[in-house]
């Protein structure tokens, strides 16, 4: 189950598809899909060498035919070139893409989408604004004087559990 190896794969300039036709530029784009198609082969391929080896026989003194050993061995040895072929394109891919980003200033995801925006929903913001801030601060005050009634009843729950601590430990003393 030999794969056929990647063409141009290994050498700068040269990639698969229409992209490699006369070594011109390619945009960022379509070197992305590159890459996702060469770590899609790099699975596929990986997944092949892990059936390979599930299905590759240890030589552990049982008897076994040298050659399809030697077969099986030479396969694997294939795939994990072709592997090792997949990895360095994938870097020159990834190269690529970050020569070309380089010069590239990240913008915010607000300012890639196209909106209209008039004074009408500014000022709306500005009120719900407002109005977030009074809530906010409204629940701060309300969830402390909670903590603090809380407070205030436990102290009451143990004044009054000692108490009647007292009054059993009394009735006890009398009889």
């Amino acid at each position: 189950m030999a794969t056929p190896p990647v063409p141009g794969a290994g050498m700068p300039g040269a990639f698969s598809g229409p992209q490699g036709q006369a070594g011109r530029e390619v945009n960022t784009a379509s070197l992305c899909r590159i890459g996702q198609e060469t770590v899609q082969d790099i699975v596929s391929r990986t997944m092949e060498i892990f059936q390979l080896l599930r299905n590759m026989q240890l030589p552990n003194g049982v008897s076994y035919h040298t050659a399809t050993h030697q077969d099986r061995q030479g396969k694997l040895q294939e795939h994990l070139r072709q592997l090792s072929v997949l990895f360095r394109k994938l870097r020159l891919v990834y190269d690529k893409c970050n020569e070309n980003c380089a010069g590239l200033d990240p913008v915010p995801m607000e300012q890639l989408i196209p909106y209209v925006e008039d004074d009408s929903t500014k000022h709306e913001d500005r009120s719900l604004l407002n109005q977030l801030r009074l809530a906010n601060e409204e629940r701060r005050e309300i969830v402390e004087s909670l903590k603090l009634k809380n407070q205030q009843l436990k102290q009451i729950m143990d004044q009054l559990r000692n108490l009647i601590w007292d009054i059993n430990a009394m009735l006890a003393m009398r009889n």
